[in-house]
């Protein structure tokens, strides 16, 4: 704690201090509430996405034999495009999954057996579900990160600016109240004498 002086301009500071604090602390609980909704919300959707993904792992199973020839299915899956867009909760920075777009790669129909037409489609729901809980997940991790900066900013304000402020408003209070009582009393003291003279 820095050293105060017992002057009138550093109540004057202390009191805009305090102000100030008693100000900034609404807002930021306020931010501390929303990032807590928003991530339980993300956690929310990220875990509706992995069930999703986990029953379409599920309905694959039957499919696993037959993903096992020697087909070469991920080569006909590329990815030609992933969107990817910014979205700001509460000031933070959080990318948004947009779309993603596949290569169109022709094969021979002749030569292919006749699920591969399936089994594309599923690799590309997996695929495009994957990107969409890499992007939730970014969202939790990047929305955490601020949650855990807001919480000190509070409790900072809360359990040290604040107090802190508060008592030294005190201090020089008391100690303006003593020189002007002291005062008083010296001024009470010289006019004594001075009526004994």
């Amino acid at each position: 704690m820095a050293k105060v002086k017992y002057t009138k301009n550093e109540l004057k500071k202390q009191k805009d201090a305090l102000k100030r604090f008693e100000r900034f602390l609404p807002t930021l609980t306020l931010k501390k509430q929303q990032l807590q909704m928003v991530i339980r919300q993300t956690e929310a959707r990220l875990r509706k996405k992995t069930k999703e993904r986990d029953a379409l792992y599920e309905e694959l199973f039957d499919w696993i034999d037959v993903f096992g020839e020697r087909i070469g299915i991920k080569d006909l899956v590329k990815i030609k495009e992933l969107r990817r867009e910014t979205g700001n909760i509460a000031g933070v920075d959080i990318p948004v999954f947009d779309s993603i777009t596949f290569e169109d790669i022709s094969y021979n129909l002749f030569e292919m057996p006749l699920w591969v037409d399936t089994g594309i489609e599923y690799i590309k729901k997996l695929i495009e579900i994957d990107e969409e809980l890499t992007c939730l997940q970014e969202q939790i991790d990047r929305l955490s990160e601020e949650l855990r900066i807001t919480t000190q900013r509070v409790n900072l304000f809360e359990k040290v600016k604040i107090p802190e402020t508060k008592e030294n408003i005190r201090q020089i209070t008391i100690y303006l109240g003593d020189q002007q009582t002291a005062a008083v009393v010296r001024g009470k003291i010289a006019k004594n004498k001075i009526k004994k003279v």
